[in-house]
């Protein structure tokens, strides 16, 4: 059985490392997709994980497949097409390491996954089943991530989510507003970050995590505050936790991803339900991953900057 088995996009980040005379950046190309992050912390900090989606038959979609093997992540549920290309986004970055995106997507392999290529055994065989909303962006994509949700609902495995909006990649805002409130819906953990709340409702992180809890279904909910640190909450607790001082940042990519796998790493070591969870335990999940999420911004890229577990452990 698998801790945690996600769907969704596959691609290539690539990040700037410096400025050519005529003003062009030079890029770097990094490993990423936010589910592919996700998994990446899940394993490092010993959980066992699988990976649905589609990469292209070319060199940066065999890369992509490599670099999860080497992570510990089962790739028995990635489709290789060569039909299409591997999904590439370009990332800029500002003095405090913050990104936009641009992306080439039209279409990206990660779009293309069709019902049919689901492995739904891989879902039944887990304890956790994780996706995101640029999975909903497209078809045939989002009727697979529909199809693999409904699995995991009938299979009773609990639903984690993370919103992950990127506002380029859909083709209007009211199509992003109604995916992220459906997707929430299903959800039973939820890593959503103050921007999103923001974005949807013109609520406080607090104000938005009550929401979720009260009228979406929501059992575990964190509200992630940029460098500041995260809210969570249960039915039962509320904490804040600070984010830790004195990290030099290089690039935020895949922080956020890295926060939520960290995360759900020690929830599921603890074995129990989210509405069983003591304030403790939620202050403990959430300084863990904070540190992480932390200490993997001194790094570029996704996936390959998720920090020891010694090296998070010493910091803290």
């Amino acid at each position: 059985m698998f801790d945690v088995v996600a769907l969704g996009e596959l691609l290539i980040d690539f990040a700037p490392r410096s400025v050519n005379d005529q003003g062009y950046p030079t890029l770097a190309a990094n490993p990423g997709g936010a589910p592919g992050n996700f998994l990446a912390a899940l394993n490092k900090y010993g959980c066992s994980t699988a990976m649905i989606g589609k990469v292209g038959d070319d060199m940066f979609g065999r890369l992509l497949v490599k670099t999860l093997k080497e992570a510990g992540i089962d790739v028995q549920g990635v489709r290789v097409d060569p039909d299409v290309f591997t999904t590439l986004a370009f990332v800029s970055l500002d003095e405090s390491g913050n990104r936009d995106f641009s992306f080439a997507r039209k279409p990206g392999a990660d779009t293309c996954l069709r019902e049919d290529e689901v492995d739904e055994t891989l879902i039944a065989d887990s304890r956790v089943f994780h996706f995101g909303t640029l999975s909903l962006t497209d078809e045939p994509v989002a009727s697979a991530t529909k199809r693999a949700i409904r699995t995991a609902r009938d299979k009773g495995i609990l639903i984690s989510l993370d919103p992950n909006l990127r506002k380029p990649l859909w083709k209007r805002e009211e199509d992003a507003k109604a995916a992220i409130e459906w997707s929430l819906r299903q959800a039973d953990i939820v890593k959503i970050s103050d921007e999103e709340i923001e974005y949807l409702w013109g609520l406080t992180p607090e104000q938005g995590a009550t929401r979720l809890l009260r009228d979406y279904g929501v059992s575990l909910v964190y509200a992630t505050l940029g460098p500041k640190g995260c809210y969570a909450a249960t039915e039962n607790v509320q904490v804040t936790v600070e984010s830790p001082k004195g990290i030099h940042v290089v690039d935020t990519t895949g922080a956020g991803d890295i926060f939520g796998g960290s995360a759900m790493s020690r929830f599921l070591h603890l074995g129990k339900k989210p509405q069983e969870l003591s304030e403790a335990e939620v202050q403990d999940i959430v300084r863990f991953a904070c540190t992480a999420a932390s200490l993997s911004t001194q790094k570029h890229g996704g996936i390959t900057s998720v920090p020891d577990l010694k090296d998070v452990e010493a910091f803290l």
